[in-house]
């Protein structure tokens, strides 16, 4: 999973700062890396690594980072993709020149794609799907690089939006199903691209549209472009940006992410009842489906844990022992709420059982008499292969277990999910979504049952900073 946003400046303003703080609002989207390519006067520069972006970005490296075309990208990596090398934008040089992509997705067929490639001589130096695409759009460039782009989207599979800068255009491209989010903005004259619509609202943009199912979006100058794909199938947005990914004040696809939240606690209330003093929320994913039970139920909602809101998602941390320490210094007990209460607690999902296990635990050590877990999705029973980061199926706590069994290993008085049913209702009541990691239906073209291709190590390789491509511009001096 990762967060992008690219923008067109006509003006040749100081891009980076707003590329910087775009990158900021999309940071719950993966917090392993952040990075930014620029396009100045024909030369492509770039500064990525580990870290979250304020972290990556100090003041004079924005200052530095200067021109009139710009990507940015922030990267959550699974496993052994988790390092510096595979930190985005990717930037890659070759015969026609140079390009930067930004790619949130994952494809199913990335390991044969490479091993082809290898084949007929292409050295790799990741292991992300990012250089796949690059190599094949590469191979494909003779004249027109907007004809190379759809000459390899015909032969990836997966989930893809992306954003590829030159050194003359802004390009997305958003896959046929619109598994991910990718939306357009505007800026006084500049376009913008971007995973989500808050983006935009924090940098003071114009929200447009959507990028649509299978559709490349061209700017240059002043003008934007629209290609649609030959195949368009039906659309199948990730129900899981609804549910956790996106945040609250973002729209996707038309439909606003906080409304579907809300409206989704309230269809839980009416599915799972509880007999309780106060609903309280597992912050900050499960607060506004919490806000919805309350008013449905009529159980009064407030707080009972409160958040450090300076440590990051513990659902997509890479390891066990990572997740448990963030638990502990994440979240506290307001014991002064729940002492003494029968507690409805509201989060958005069960993956692994770790972390609701360690709230529930926090919540009685403080003296909560009971507590009954409502979760505002359906028990994840299959893994993700499209992008969603889902450990393998033996880790997923309800692929063995039963209802019964994982309210019990979690220590609640009571457990109840959403059904799938009252979860797409609650988010439009139009079933546009994939839901291959609830029922495993996934998009028929794409319904392939693989788990995680690993590729080589990267122990070998060092850190990738920051550096320049003599090939656009030879003579530039490395300042």
């Amino acid at each position: 999973m990762g967060g992008i946003i690219g923008i067109y400046d006509v003006e040749n303003r100081n891009i980076s700062k707003i590329l910087y703080y775009g990158l900021y609002a999309l940071q719950h989207r993966g917090q392993e890396s952040a990075g930014i390519a620029v396009n100045n006067n024909g030369f492509i520069d770039y500064h990525k690594d580990l870290g979250l972006t304020h972290e990556v970005f100090p003041e004079e490296v924005l200052n530095r980072l200067r021109g009139n075309i710009g990507i940015g990208h922030v990267r959550l990596g699974a496993g052994d993709k988790i390092s510096s090398v595979n930190a985005q934008p990717l930037v890659v040089g070759y015969k026609k020149g140079a390009m930067a992509l930004a790619h949130n997705g994952n494809l199913i067929n990335s390991a044969e794609l490479r091993e082809k490639l290898e084949d007929g001589g292409t050295i790799f130096s990741t292991n992300i799907d990012t250089e796949v695409i690059a190599n094949l759009i590469a191979r494909y460039h003779t004249d027109d690089i907007e004809e190379a782009i759809l000459k390899a989207l015909k032969i990836i599979k997966g989930s893809y939006a992306m954003i590829l800068m030159t050194v003359d255009r802004l390009i997305g491209v958003r896959d046929p199903h619109g598994i991910r989010p990718l939306c357009i903005g505007k800026l006084g004259e500049d376009y913008l691209l971007s995973s989500e619509s808050c983006a935009f609202d924090t940098i003071g943009a114009e929200f447009i549209r959507d990028v649509e199912p299978g559709e490349m979006v061209v700017i240059k100058d002043k003008e934007i472009k629209s290609i649609k794909s030959e195949s368009i199938y039906d659309r199948k947005l990730c129900l899981f940006e609804f549910i956790y990914f996106a945040r609250p004040d973002s729209k996707i696809d038309g439909k606003s992410v906080y409304v579907s939240r809300r409206e989704a606690g309230k269809i839980l209330a009416r599915e799972c009842p509880a007999d309780a003093d106060i609903v309280i929320s597992a912050p900050d994913s499960g607060t506004v489906a919490a806000i919805g039970y309350a008013e449905a139920s009529g159980i009064p909602y407030d707080e009972g844990l409160i958040k450090n809101k300076y440590i990051g998602r513990t659902f997509i941390e890479s390891t066990q022992e990572m997740r448990e320490q963030g638990v502990k210094i994440k979240l506290n007990v307001l014991r002064e709420n729940v002492e003494g209460k029968r507690l409805v607690l509201v989060d958005d999902s069960i993956v692994r059982g770790t972390t609701m296990s360690r709230i529930v635990r926090m919540l009685k050590g403080a003296g909560a008499k009971e507590v009954h877990v409502r979760i505002c999705s359906p028990a994840v029973l299959h893994t993700c292969n499209l992008g969603m980061d889902t450990p393998k199926r033996q880790n997923l706590i309800a692929s063995d277990k039963t209802i019964e069994e994982i309210r019990d290993y979690i220590g609640a008085d009571s457990l109840c999910y959403i059904s799938l049913e009252g979860l797409i209702k609650g988010a439009g009541g139009e079933n546009v979504f994939c839901t291959g990691c609830f029922d495993k239906k996934y998009p028929e073209e794409l319904n392939i049952d693989l788990e995680w291709v690993k590729g080589p190590s990267l122990d070998s390789f060092g850190k990738l900073k920051r550096r320049r491509f003599p090939w656009v511009n030879p003579i530039r001096k490395q300042e």
